[in-house]
């Protein structure tokens, strides 16, 4: 009787853990205030959310476009939001990537396994978490559009962006 009391609770707490949004996904501001990234989605512009780690070589191979893009687009249709894996025990590796390429863009910082999970449950279960770079594309409305993982070029979402941008006006 204890025992199917004791897993009954267990699973309770399991279901309600997982079914709380921030529940091992809290995303900080590089100085550690909690931060939601949901505040950066459904602005009126679209948002490309890039997971990146500072010691991935293709997030660093990529970085100086996507600042490039970010700030040909910001004050009008498309921002860039960087989540980085790097947790805050390597807060300063990603503060340095940061600097590095000059990433003017919002950034918060996660831990590995919690930032993982928070991808795999914004495509509603759909992608399974593979690595960096990984990217979510969302629509001005904040409905997610899609997302990619590995490297992909700027002119890529950019082509999807007027897409999405065509179908919506048309």
């Amino acid at each position: 009787m204890v025992k199917r009391w004791y897993w009954r609770a267990f699973l309770g707490l399991w279901a309600a853990l997982l079914l709380t949004p921030a529940a091992g996904a809290q995303l900080y501001d590089l100085n550690g205030k909690p931060q939601d990234l949901r505040q950066f989605v459904g602005e009126g512009k679209w948002t490309l959310v890039m997971f990146w780690a500072s010691n991935c070589p293709v997030c660093n191979a990529e970085a100086a476009d996507y600042v490039t893009f970010h700030d040909r687009h910001y004050e009008k249709d498309a921002i860039v939001v960087g989540v980085s894996l790097d947790g805050m025990e390597r807060r300063e590796e990603a503060l340095a990537f940061i600097e590095r390429h000059l990433a003017d863009f919002p950034n918060l910082i996660g831990e590995p396994e919690a930032v993982a999970g928070l991808f795999t449950r914004l495509t509603g279960g759909r992608q399974p978490w593979l690595g960096t770079p990984s990217f979510l594309l969302y629509s001005p409305r904040g409905e997610l559009i899609g997302w990619h993982i590995g490297p992909v070029s700027v002119e890529a979402v950019e082509d999807q962006i007027q897409q999405g941008t065509k179908a919506s006006s048309g």
